[in-house]
């Protein structure tokens, strides 16, 4: 064991919130650990600096090891709270042995390092896993076939469901493809590397989002060609995605469960999901959710995920079910369920550019026209402009539709699922209907709350399932729902020609109708 690097050592003396070291740390970087087919799993090993026996925390991830910020997080934060830490690159990536397959083999090596643990001397017959994102797909991987030491997991805004996380609602995920692949593909051993890796994507993504066909210009973001990446983009069906799906798995898993997610996370749906299938099996996992994207939850929502985490950990009883932060009354709610039981659905109805509780008449339309796709702005996303954002140049779009209610007498509070039902008809092959719940303020100003989208054909009801929000819409602010075709490059836009999206160049404009019997759903509490 070793010093640990410079820079680390010297986060861990900055002033931070949360507990206090307890050891100091110690690391042993580049471990070989057998995989069972014989491939060598690179892993650093974190250490407090003890004589006293101490839990083992395993993170796994084809990332994990590049340095900053997981070595900081996971490696010392962890560490210095006595547990030695095991962060281990997925196999094909950071140096370990054999091909690299996106989700899947997760399970067998995650399980074949536990073997490798049981010959450790310093090995007290405690695991717990930690991580947050694709290291929380790792552990619904081990938890396939549980290994009988596992004492709890710590998933952080995490996701279980392949064909969700990149086809939810019918259309593919090209934001989330080219900028979370960049973490799975690039298989950099150090900070610097990584973040040349980094600089290329930011450089790139613009040009690369907005050229055709779309399997001709990715590879410039990535260096070069990527066969799973072409394989998420071909295939929509989600046959494909079954093996890779391990959201069933949480119906059996007996081991205790910390769960986290934000509102402008990647999948907090399926994070709900998770608990909701926990608790129904007899389980007693917790949840926090708060007000981050994916990335800020790593920055900003630290210190309650850290203090989440070391509960679990050290095996302490969680002080909520359920923890969540409402947006607009800006403070934290314990809830005994989701949705808690005192929630009612409530429906708006659509009407000409307002939004009433009475059913309306007439129709709307709008054209999206995908040379000139409708832009994401906000939401989930991993860009700069990802969370809550001003709607404002947004919602200055021809091709963006508005229905605004009159100012709010009195509070509306939401705590629950959001989703807008549609009555609609598109020109196209095919249509895309986007739609986004907004808070407006009294000077004007609108922000996003939940939204979604939903790839439709032909005329009929279309329901967009909007997700999870937490949110207090204040006396003299008004709801709006805002409707458009798309928002680009979160979603890859819609051709309108019905054509595999991956060698697609042709573009045909899209007019889309919403009739004024369509309404927007609240879950008021």
């Amino acid at each position: 064991m070793q010093r640990l690097p410079l820079f680390t050592r010297m986060l861990r003396r900055r002033t931070r919130k949360g507990s206090p070291a307890r050891y100091d740390v110690t690391w042993q970087p580049g471990v070989p650990v057998p995989a069972a087919d014989g491939v060598t799993l690179m892993t650093d090993h974190y250490a407090p600096v003890t004589g006293e026996p101490c839990p083992t925390v395993l993170v796994r991830a084809p990332y994990v090891r590049v340095g900053f910020p997981f070595n900081y997080l996971y490696g010392a934060l962890f560490a210095e709270q006595g547990f030695h830490v095991l962060l281990q690159s997925s196999r094909g990536t950071g140096g370990s042995g054999g091909d690299f397959h996106p989700w899947k083999g997760e399970g067998e090596d995650g399980r074949a390092t536990v073997a490798w643990l049981r010959e450790q001397d310093w090995f007290t017959g405690e695991l717990y896993t930690a991580g947050a994102s694709y290291m929380a797909y790792t552990q619904w991987a081990l938890a396939t076939d549980p290994p009988p030491e596992w004492r709890g997991a710590v998933m952080q805004v995490g996701h279980s469901d392949g064909h969700d996380f990149f086809w939810r609602g019918g259309a593919f995920g090209l934001e989330r493809a080219l900028v979370g692949g960049t973490g799975l593909f690039n298989q950099a051993l150090t900070t610097w590397s990584y973040a040349r890796v980094i600089l290329r994507l930011q450089r790139r993504l613009g040009r690369v989002v907005r050229g055709v066909p779309i399997l001709d210009v990715y590879p410039q973001v990535y260096g070069g060609r990527r066969p799973a990446f072409e394989e998420w983009l071909a295939h929509p069906e989600k046959e494909y995605w079954q093996d890779s799906d391990l959201t069933p798995v949480a119906d059996k898993l007996t081991v205790p469960v910390s769960l986290s997610t934000g509102w402008w996370d990647l999948s907090p749906e399926q994070v709900i999901e998770h608990y909701q299938r926990l608790r129904a099996a007899g389980n007693d996992p917790d949840l926090l959710i708060g007000p981050w994207t994916h990335t800020s939850a790593l920055s900003d929502g630290w210190p309650d995920l850290f203090e989440q985490a070391m509960r679990r950990l050290r095996g302490e009883p969680s002080p909520y079910r359920i923890r969540i932060f409402v947006g607009g009354a800006n403070e934290w709610r314990d809830l005994p369920s989701w949705p808690p039981p005192e929630m009612q659905e409530q429906r708006w109805f659509l009407g000409e550019g307002t939004l009433q509780l009475a059913e309306g008449t007439g129709v709307s339309s709008f054209r999206y026209d995908p040379s000139d796709p409708t832009p994401a702005v906000g939401g989930p996303l991993q860009s700069r402009t990802q969370g809550q954002r001003d709607n404002a140049d947004l919602e200055k779009r021809s091709d963006v539709v508005l229905f605004t209610g009159t100012p709010l007498e009195e509070a509306v509070e939401i705590v629950g699922a959001v989703r807008a039902e549609f009555d609609a008809a598109t020109t196209a092959v095919s249509g895309d209907l986007f739609a986004r719940l907004c808070d407006v303020d009294p000077t004007g100003k609108s922000i996003n709350i939940c939204d979604g989208l939903t790839r439709f054909t032909g005329d009929g009801r279309v329901t967009v399932e909007m997700g999870p929000a937490g949110h207090r819409f204040k006396p003299g602010h008004r709801i709006r729902l805002q409707v458009s075709g798309g928002a680009h490059p979160r979603y890859l836009r819609n051709y309108g020609t019905g054509e595999p999206p991956g060698p697609a160049t042709r573009m045909v404009p899209t007019d889309t109708t919403v009739r004024h019997t369509s309404s927007l759903v609240l879950p008021v509490v």
